[in-house]
């Protein structure tokens, strides 16, 4: 029996945010029927991760592997997971645990990303568009520097007037930095990519600091159930079953 797939995301007050989790979900399991696909938080939202695992060897599974629905490797990814399972490790002694990669980096994000500015209604032709691909931030730098390393392929790939990465919190450039660098390359028009899987308090924050520094700036929407993360998400279960040995049971 293939191990049921724990897909934990970082939880919002938002309740948009448990929505589109949960509207990803069922994109995963449309494309896999039969998979037992569970989801769960690490915060804020319910139900937890660790208390789901616990759910999951209470109905007699004796393996389960996490996917965490994060889209780079910072903090929630190296330290909440990580003491989550911790957790469950010691209440559930006899359930293997596989954790998976985060979601990021991945060219599936970013067909994602640019799929949500043309649904937006944005012209990826547009020599006079400045785009700002707005992610989280995190005092991991290296999870800043991957977003940072999409926005340059994008620059380097499309012949928009230029592209840069923003933050929300935690890391420099913020979006009205962005902005004015953008126009100052000689951007006449704005477009907001999303580097965020669900809507929420930061991208919220994103939204209306755009609009302020450039009324009128198009907004795309988070990643959230686009068939391409819902594959990744199942390409992260698969890889991490070939890639961790076969637990031995007595």
């Amino acid at each position: 029996m293939t191990p049921p797939l724990v897909a934990v995301a970082h939880g919002s007050r938002d309740p948009r945010s448990a929505a589109m989790v949960s509207r990803l979900l069922d994109v995963v399991r449309a494309l896999r029927p039969g998979l037992d696909v569970r989801a769960a938080f690490l915060d804020l939202s319910a139900p937890r991760l660790a208390d789901v695992l616990t759910a999951v060897h209470g109905d007699g599974h004796r393996e389960a592997v996490v996917v965490p629905l994060l889209l780079g490797n910072a903090f929630h990814a190296r330290v909440d997971v990580p003491g989550a399972v911790a957790e469950v490790r010691t209440r559930c002694p006899r359930l293997e645990v596989r954790v998976a990669d985060v979601l990021g980096p991945d060219p599936r994000l970013e067909s994602a990303a640019l799929r949500r500015l043309v649904e937006a209604g944005v012209d990826l032709r547009d020599r006079d568009l400045g785009v700002v691909l707005a992610g989280a931030g995190s005092s991991h730098a290296p999870a800043n520097a991957a977003v940072a390393a999409v926005g340059r392929r994008w620059a380097a790939g499309a012949g928009w007037a230029g592209v840069r990465a923003a933050f929300a919190a935690a890391a420099d450039p913020d979006v009205p930095t962005a902005i004015a660098g953008l126009r100052a390359a000689g951007a006449r028009r704005i477009a907001v990519a999303s580097w965020f899987l669900a809507p929420g308090l930061l991208p919220d924050r994103i939204a209306a600091q755009a609009l302020a520094a450039a009324p009128g700036a198009v907004l795309a929407a988070p990643l959230g159930d686009d068939p391409e993360v819902a594959e990744l998400v199942l390409h992260r279960h698969a890889e991490t079953l070939v890639s961790c040995p076969q637990p031995q049971y007595a």
